[in-house]
């Protein structure tokens, strides 16, 4: 009886672990802060509706995340804090600006909104505990994104940056 309990057990472990892997979630390293996260899954999301959305972005000359020195050669000290700050900028105001009349699109939206929500809160911790470190370099990179995206209306801007994640995660995915 004990050594069919075992056998339970570790196929049980064995699922659960396949389903993590499956699923596509990863640890990332930004500096002394460790995360775990599923970027094939918020990835997933953004390619079922990717081209709907970048067919409602009306300016193809500008770009949120891609002006030279927003994302190119980040520290791996300040890693973590330019990840922490621009998963703040996504869900502080990107999500909260892109409804469409697609309720299918805004299903998607809102589960990448969700990844997020909990990829904030777990780079929050770490932020807390003083291990995301911000210099100058972070925040100068920080600015520029802001800078971009202030420089456009509220809607044209966050439907601009959700059309550019996959910059976002190509970065993230590259991460050291």
């Amino acid at each position: 009886m004990k050594a069919s309990h075992f056998f339970l057990c570790l196929f049980s472990m064995s699922s659960w672990l396949n389903l993590m892997l499956t699923a596509g979630t990863r640890i990332f390293h930004f500096g002394p802060c460790s995360i775990s996260m599923s970027v094939s899954e918020i990835r997933s999301g953004f390619t079922a509706i990717k081209a709907n959305i970048q067919a409602r972005d009306p300016i193809r000359t500008l770009s949120i995340l891609s002006h030279p020195r927003s994302l190119h050669k980040v520290k791996s000290s300040e890693r973590c804090c330019v990840t922490h700050q621009l998963f703040n900028f996504y869900v502080d105001k990107v999500f909260k600006h892109c409804k469409t009349e697609d309720s299918y699109v805004n299903r998607k939206i809102s589960s990448i909104a969700n990844s997020f929500l909990s990829v904030k809160r777990k780079l929050g911790q770490c932020h807390e505990q003083n291990k995301c470190t911000c210099g100058q370099e972070s925040t100068e990179k920080i600015q520029q994104v802001l800078v971009n995206y202030e420089g456009l209306d509220v809607t044209s801007a966050a439907i601009k940056s959700l059309g550019e994640l996959d910059i976002l995660l190509d970065w993230l995915e590259k991460s050291p």
